[in-house]
């Protein structure tokens, strides 16, 4: 696995596995339910990935449209391919909502909501919750 999705915590963040991607849950929460969506690929830009990782994606976001929807019942759902410092194509999703979701006993609002996400609000999960929400969720898919 490449250095960006080690660094997302992988392997005990991994909530979904497909032939080119992993989906990962984000240890610090702008929202609920955000997630990374990383490719196994060594690939630095994303029109690198081969033409097989593209169209899974298909597969790939359906799931974790269908996953996050029932979970957090989302607004909007942002797909932010920002690659600044972590260098592997990968995708930070953002479910946006108006007000806040209450998931074991915290509290997670949209900070930015209706604008762009707030990544410096998040939430930071502990150890604990970091394996019981990447359950949770890994059971949607």
């Amino acid at each position: 696995m490449n250095e960006t999705i080690v660094k997302f915590g992988y392997p005990e963040t991994l909530i979904a596995e497909y032939a080119h991607w992993l989906v990962l849950l984000r240890a610090a929460q702008p929202t609920l339910g955000s997630l990374v969506l990383a490719a196994k690929s060594d690939a630095t830009a994303f029109g690198d990935l081969p033409a097989e990782a593209h169209a899974e994606l298909k597969q790939v976001t359906t799931a974790i449209e269908q996953a996050l929807g029932g979970f957090v019942d989302y607004a909007k759902l942002n797909y932010l391919m920002l690659m600044m410092v972590d260098p592997y194509v990968h995708f930070h999703i953002i479910p946006r909502y108006e007000g806040e979701r209450v998931w074991s006993n915290r509290s997670f609002v949209d900070a930015g909501w209706p604008k762009v996400p707030e990544l410096g609000s998040a939430v930071t999960l502990e150890a604990h919750e970091i394996v019981a929400l990447t359950k949770e969720l890994a059971g949607r898919f």
